[in-house]
């Protein structure tokens, strides 16, 4: 996503000059998710509806989930755009959702980018998590962990917290890793996951054939 883009998303948010100007977050986040999230942050910031939006997005995520005619209508690629944007702006009215949280739902609608909803959600729940002063550390695993492991996982992650930072472990399951581990620090991506090392291998058989 060019700058230009990203500063229209900014201003997406408020019609208001002095809105547009960019709060930086505490932490950076990348991707188009991580653009949204930190757009969101800025504008949230300035309105002092920070906790408001946080709440906002899980809430729109459980009505996605929950309701299965509201996530066919927002899956559908017939749909235009606009009437999508519409129908957002009318579920964030009903579910008494903040401007900032409504502002970004209409405009991933408008761009045909309502499947993101859920990575935005989760890079603002990073960027929340260092405005806390909080470490928030996603560990995925091929199968649950026991709580010996979980304890000696949260021993270990400790050592990348800085001072004041509290560890927040957040535990997900994904049977397509194999084995080993993908964890996520902040804004730091570590795979140590089977799957990887056996696409990693793969590639270099089919490099040399």
């Amino acid at each position: 996503m060019a700058s230009s883009q990203f500063t229209t998303i900014v201003r997406s948010f408020s019609s208001s000059p002095a809105m547009n100007q960019l709060i930086k977050a505490p932490v950076q986040v990348f991707g188009v998710e991580g653009r949204y999230a930190t757009a969101l942050y800025s504008a949230a910031t300035k309105m002092k509806q920070l906790d408001a939006v946080e709440k906002d997005l899980q809430n729109m995520k459980n009505s996605m989930k929950t309701d299965a005619k509201l996530r066919e209508f927002m899956a559908d690629p017939v749909i235009k755009r606009d009437v999508k944007a519409d129908a957002v702006r009318s579920v964030a009215t009903k579910l008494n959702l903040s401007v900032p949280s409504t502002n970004l739902l209409a405009l991933l609608a408008e761009n045909g980018r309502l499947s993101k909803l859920d990575g935005v959600a989760a890079a603002f729940s990073t960027i929340m998590a260092g405005h806390r002063g909080d470490l928030r550390c996603e560990v995925t695993t091929a199968k649950a962990l026991d709580e010996a492991t979980k304890t000696q996982l949260q021993t270990t992650l400790k050592a990348f917290a800085k001072k004041g930072e509290n560890i927040i472990l957040e535990l997900k399951v994904d049977p397509s890793i194999i084995g080993g581990m993908v964890v996520s620090i902040g804004d730091k991506y570590v795979d140590m996951s089977v799957s990887s090392k056996v696409k990693k291998y793969t590639a270099l058989i089919q490099q040399a054939v």
